[in-house]
């Protein structure tokens, strides 16, 4: 295949450079200048890694180098893998990334984009650590305080510390809707109800994006459209077990409701599941291939206009952590990559999340399969954005303001403050309630630092000699078969019987307050009426915890879903509807106070 990268080089002088030119006019001027090389180039979207000495990479885990990505292959979108040691670290190398892409014929800046960084969860396939970003609450437990001021605050502070160190695209916010409640994407949702899923999901918009997108921007990729909740038995469609959608209530539309606020509140972009629909007039294919759901539903029905990114991998077979999977190409794996890569494009997408291949996509156009016409419709609209966010005009960012804003005390003590006020009590038992405890008891702890609890009480070593024994869970989850599959915390939301009769043995030693980490909705049947209180969290650190424990902070949380009381009562429950488990153990809403 002929590279014919040079062959517009003498279209004239790069009056796209121009900021006194209006915006369109600028996009046009670059598009008419750029080779089918070049546009091919911003189709593809995939991670890249922050070289701990903050090089730009060498080839890795069978990616190219930085140097091939950018000047090779044309490529100016990346999601950056990885937690920094500094911001400015993390800035100093964006300036070089920039740098780099400065030096090609045309110059076209790079955009940064990011998965969530600002939490807890330990998935490197749907989010990252909060590192020297300020920690918070996942945003199920920003349902769980269901604030929309403190939503568009975190959004506005998540919104400057990227900005800070050159990230310009969120990959969130994730507002599925949480009707399957073994599916193991929960965490990064605004749980089970669409009303207040939507109202959040506006607010978390408006703070990373501001009022209308621009140069201080963090452009927002909403997703998986049309909703990723409804998962066949919660099965995760990361996996071909866990490929299909299911509708036994007719509630597509329901799932439908949270993305038409994200459009009122202009979200730029728009990322559809892996997921295929089953038993609706929609074609059985995943979202990314699906005309039907992304031209008819997206496009047409509702006008976006905006760019639609690909969920990652959907043409290409990966080796993850050493196992190998194949291509979420869930209904059409049967064709090649060259066939589902026209697909998609047929099906109105603009750009490949986790795929590096435009030389196919060259090659598609050469051979009549797709047409330039129809490249150049994406490419005018994430060209365009790339203007929108000012990077042609000042790509670069200032290592030393990075690291003033990043992580500052005053955004941290923000975000600790979230994670005590979505801590929510569910039961609170005693003639006079045993929350909150008293300071300077005798404590016994499981899973929780005794460095930390030693600030709040005397530590003991047994429950025997405690006051009060302070237990922090996880909620439960199966082991899988390999290492990527077990960062999915699926399957039954039973607790194992031996975990069950470690909490009731301590509870009939000492009055016990259990804290379970809520990242799916786990049966808490079985110890519930036996322990002295029992309070969940969405992620919070002991200090945080303890706080609201011993009352110098107030638990303001409630159940941003139903618990359900039972695995039956799951497993009847249909997938697609809200609330929808028999006498659940807690309803969405319940939540004690202390006064």
């Amino acid at each position: 295949m002929t590279d014919t990268t040079d062959t517009k080089a003498s279209a004239g002088p790069a009056r796209f450079q121009d900021p006194s030119l209006p915006l369109d006019e600028r996009v046009e001027l670059l598009l008419a200048q750029m080779t089918l090389e070049e546009k091919a180039g911003l189709f593809f979207q995939t991670m890249i890694i922050i070289d701990e000495n903050g090089r730009l990479t060498e080839p890795n885990f069978g990616a190219p180098s930085t140097q091939e990505f950018i000047v090779g292959k044309h490529m100016t979108h990346f999601n950056v893998f990885g937690t920094p040691a500094t911001a400015r670290h993390m800035a100093e190398w964006h300036n070089k990334l920039q740098s780099l892409a400065a030096s090609t014929r045309l110059g076209i800046p790079v955009t940064l984009s990011t998965d969530p960084r600002h939490s807890f969860t330990e998935n490197p396939g749907t989010a990252m650590m909060a590192g020297v970003f300020s920690e918070w609450p996942e945003p199920l437990g920003l349902a769980a305080i269901g604030d929309e001021n403190l939503v568009e605050q975190f959004g506005d502070i998540a919104r400057q510390e990227y900005t800070a160190v050159g990230l310009r695209v969120a990959l969130h916010p994730q507002i599925d809707l949480t009707t399957e409640p073994r599916w193991s994407r929960q965490i990064g949702t605004f749980g089970e109800d669409a009303e207040l899923t939507g109202r959040l999901a506006a607010a978390y918009i408006r703070g990373f994006q501001g009022p209308q997108l621009g140069p201080g921007s963090v452009a927002t990729m909403t997703k998986h459209f049309p909703g990723g909740g409804p998962q066949r038995d919660g099965e995760d469609p990361h996996f071909a077990y866990g490929r299909e959608q299911e509708y036994p209530g007719g509630r597509f539309d329901y799932h439908l409701k949270p993305f038409e606020a994200a459009f009122d509140a202009g979200t730029s972009q728009i990322m559809p599941y892996y997921g295929m629909p089953v038993g609706t007039e929609y074609e059985e294919v995943g979202f990314g291939f699906n005309k039907s759901v992304i031209t008819g539903l997206l496009r047409e029905r509702y006008g976006f206009d905006g760019i639609v990114c690909t969920d990652w991998g959907l043409l290409s077979d990966s080796d993850i952590m050493g196992d190998q999977f194949p291509a979420r190409a869930w209904g059409v794996e049967h064709l090649t990559v060259r066939e589902r890569m026209v697909k998609v494009l047929e099906a109105g997408v603009d750009q490949f999340g986790g795929e590096y291949i435009p030389e196919l996509l060259v090659d598609v156009v050469r051979s009549g399969e797709v047409t330039e016409e129809r490249i150049d419709e994406s490419a005018w609209r994430l060209l365009r954005e790339k203007f929108v966010l000012g990077l042609f005009d000042d790509p670069c960012v200032d290592p030393g303001k990075a690291e003033a804003v990043v992580g500052s005390s005053a955004f941290r003590a923000a975000g600790q403050a979230a994670q005590r006020a979505a801590i929510t009590v569910l039961t609170n038992t005693g003639n006079v309630p045993t929350l909150p405890l008293t300071k300077g008891i005798k404590v016994y702890v499981e899973g929780i630092d005794r460095i930390e609890a030693s600030r709040y009480g005397n530590v003991v070593d047994t429950p025997e000699h405690a006051d009060v024994a302070i237990l922090r869970l996880q909620a439960p989850f199966e082991n899988r078969g390999t290492a990527f599959e077990n960062y999915f915390h699926a399957g039954s939301l039973e607790f194992p019987a031996g975990q069950v009769q470690r909490v009731l043995e301590i509870a009939a030693v000492v009055p016990t307050v259990v804290d379970v980490f809520l990242e799916r909705p786990a049966i808490l049947t079985p110890f519930i009426n036996e322990v002295a209180a029992a309070v969940v969290n969405f992620g919070a650190g002991d200090d945080a915890l303890l706080d609201v424990l011993f009352g110098e902070a107030q638990p303001l949380g409630s159940l941003p879903m139903d618990l359900p009381s039972s695995t039956a009562a799951v497993e009847a429950s249909r997938p697609d509807v809200p609330f929808d488990t028999v006498d659940p153990l807690f309803r969405f809403g319940h939540g004690l106070r202390y006064s």
